[in-house]
């Protein structure tokens, strides 16, 4: 049986087939035995699924936007089923309860059709949410208090990603979180700039870095298991995008305040930005976590040109700045082909020789 990979898989394979022929590392039988239980799929049907639901659920939800938003349609929707937000609100419910349970024995029966089972848990989601915001008119007081429908719904979702289970409804529980860490500490600090000194981005640095912890206490526990990649995935979003604004705006949360400043005095937050992404490349080389990795080096060169625009835009002739941006960039790309290549591992052989 010949085993059935991308035409980039079967680049990578044959290069590599050829590589140890030439190094006299297989001779001509393995080779041609190697190459001939390889087979390149002719089309990649699993990313057109992929790409479709995900175009699928876009649509489905700009739909739905739309819909909100328009005033005139959602007072007949209203009209057509009843004046009442609770009955509404159970509606929704029991529409997305029935969803989840399709889906559930969907997945029960056919566990290969993983991107329409999908599909079915996103249109829950959306349903979720409705029942949740008419839960909240129904239960509007005037005070403002709007951030418990966000715990509510980060209750609900992660209930039903433990129980379905379901990474989707499980990264919608953790977004929902973070809209209720923000919502909640504004509604605490009265909708001021500071919450215990801190203004939003820093908080989410603390949110960040929480969530980043927690992941790690979740390879612990079978049942939270396969949500540690993506709770570390979003605690690390969460971190380095909250590090990036914090190192532009700084701990200030008032704008004609933080215009008066020089951005020479942000350079500490920069440097605390860097360091955290180095630590994140350090962690990843050592340990081969790619995300880390990944998010290290992505937001270390995003740290660097955030601050090249900072302090040489204004003082530097236009013609130089660009001039200095498109050689950095000619740099980062003149090395990626050389890794791409492997220019060094063939000079070292060239050398040994």
């Amino acid at each position: 049986m010949k085993l059935s990979v991308s035409k980039k898989q079967g680049k990578v394979i044959n290069e590599a087939i050829e590589h140890w022929h030439a190094s006299d590392i297989i001779d001509d039988a393995t080779r041609a035995s190697l190459s001939g239980s390889v087979e390149t799929r002719r089309f990649e049907w699993k990313k057109l699924a992929i790409y479709s639901f995900w175009i699928s659920i876009v649509c489905v939800i700009i739909s739905f936007s739309a819909l909100v938003a328009d005033e005139l349609l959602m007072e007949l929707i209203e009209r057509f089923f009843t004046s009442s937000d609770v009955v509404l609100c159970l509606s929704f419910a029991a529409i997305a309860s029935m969803l989840y349970l399709w889906a559930f024995m969907r997945q029960k029966r056919h566990p290969q059709k993983v991107f329409s089972n999908e599909f079915i848990v996103m249109i829950g989601i959306l349903s979720t949410a409705t029942a949740i915001a008419y839960l909240g008119k129904a239960l509007d007081s005037g005070d403002g208090h709007f951030s418990v429908l966000f715990l509510i719904a980060t209750i609900v979702y992660g209930c039903i990603g433990l129980l379905f289970p379901s990474k989707l409804v499980w990264v919608f529980a953790i977004l929902s979180l973070g809209a209720w860490f923000g919502t909640e500490t504004g509604y605490i600090s009265g909708w001021g700039a500071y919450y215990l000194g801190m203004n939003y981005p820093l908080r989410f640095v603390v949110f960040g870095l929480a969530l980043t912890a927690l992941s790690f206490v979740f390879s612990r526990f079978k049942p939270l298991r396969p949500f540690q990649k993506s709770t570390y995935t979003l605690g690390l979003l969460y971190l380095f995008i909250a590090l990036w604004i914090l190192s532009i705006f700084g701990n200030y949360g008032d704008w004609d305040e933080w215009e008066q400043i020089k951005q020479i005095s942000l350079f500490g937050w920069g440097l605390i930005f860097g360091l955290f992404a180095i630590a994140a490349i350090a962690y990843g080389l050592k340990f081969d976590d790619y995300t880390s990795r990944s998010f290290g080096i992505t937001f270390l060169f995003i740290n660097l040109y955030t601050k090249f625009f900072e302090y040489f835009w204004d003082a530097t002739h236009k013609t130089i700045f660009f001039l200095i941006l498109g050689f950095t960039f000619w740099l980062i790309g003149r090395n990626a082909e050389k890794i791409w290549n492997l220019e060094f591992l063939n000079k070292k052989e060239i050398k040994e020789d």
